[in-house]
């Protein structure tokens, strides 16, 4: 299973998505999420893209914008820890970087952070500077158990028992 939240359906071109739902904005978006963490109770991938962060601020050099953006997620943080279920795992992360405060509105930056957390998950594990992005793809895919993409390396034993 394969939810799709926000645009997610749009950038795969519906491919391997089982379900979507669009949203109006990074609230909404989050809303949706833990709505659908508390639905879905198979196995599977709830994929989230809070679009607001790029389309509305990253791209408009918005730093302002950006930065209130990111209190509020933060603030909704706590909602989405307590609808995690014992064996869920949580990435948080970007596609790319676009920083607000560039002269261009282009995507900025090579690396974005990557966060990972859960009951399942170890604490304070630095899974360092990754060669390609495709490394939380294989990952995923092998905590999902499901075959892994051509390119990437799981960084799974890192972070999980």
């Amino acid at each position: 299973m394969v939810y799709a939240v926000g645009k997610i359906k749009d950038i795969f071109n519906g491919q391997g998505i089982t379900d979507a739902v669009h949203t109006q904005d990074n609230m909404d978006g989050v809303d949706k999420t833990i709505a659908a963490m508390g639905q879905h109770h198979q196995r599977g991938l709830i994929f989230t893209n809070l679009v607001d962060f790029d389309a509305k601020f990253g791209h408009r050099n918005n730093p302002e914008g950006y930065a209130n953006a990111l209190v509020e997620f933060d603030r909704r943080m706590p909602e989405i820890m307590d609808a995690l279920a014992e064996d869920d795992v949580l990435v948080i992360t970007a596609d790319h970087g676009n920083d607000p405060t560039t002269p261009s509105t282009d995507h900025s930056r090579e690396y974005v952070p990557i966060l990972i957390t859960g009951k399942p998950v170890r604490h304070q594990v630095h899974i360092g500077v990754r060669e390609t992005f495709a490394d939380l793809a294989a990952t995923i895919a092998d905590i999902l158990g499901v075959k892994p993409p051509p390119q990437g390396v799981s960084f799974k034993p890192m972070i999980m028992a």
